[in-house]
């Protein structure tokens, strides 16, 4: 994977987040919490999911392995959920930004929340967080149907298209 795949990659992980986003600014707090059945309990635990995947993977990028994700608690409403969004995309659009073809193929070690140690290439781990993302955007697709509420589409080609105008 090359620089410009790597950050047309997160520019599009950007733009779906911020849509789904969005689409959960319609949601009431009991719609926000309520227990849905799902990966995670709730539209507010599965984006705080995604925000603490996505930091978690930029802290082990940076050489920190953390002991544990950030917790849905803390993020009582969406203003909150946002406000931590906006501070991890940007310390992560700094990193991509420093980024070389030679950091890419780079092996990074990292200790996991279960303490076992891992190693990939710079360019897997990248791919993985916005593969994962996008795996639970879709979750909150469902979960937003159950609650009646409108959900968005983040598909890859439909972000293209918005770029284009």
């Amino acid at each position: 994977m090359d620089l410009s795949s790597v950050r047309a990659l997160y520019d599009y992980n950007r733009w779906a987040n911020a849509r789904v986003l969005e689409a959960a600014r319609a949601l009431n707090q009991e719609q926000f919490t309520r227990e849905l059945r799902n990966s995670f309990p709730s539209v507010r635990d599965t984006l705080a999911h995604i925000l603490g995947a996505e930091w978690i993977w930029l802290e082990r990028w940076k050489g920190i392995s953390r002991k544990s994700l950030l917790k849905a608690a803390d993020f009582p409403d969406i203003a909150s959920l946002q406000a931590q969004w906006d501070e991890v995309e940007g310390d992560r659009a700094k990193f991509i930004r420093a980024l070389t073809p030679e950091r890419l193929e780079a092996v990074i070690s990292y200790v996991n929340t279960s303490g076992q140690t891992f190693a990939y290439e710079l360019w897997k781990m990248l791919a993985h967080v916005v593969n994962h993302s996008t795996y639970h955007r879709g979750q909150i697709t469902t979960m937003l149907r159950q609650l009646s509420a409108k959900p968005v589409s983040t598909d890859l080609l439909l972000f293209y298209d918005d770029q284009r105008g």
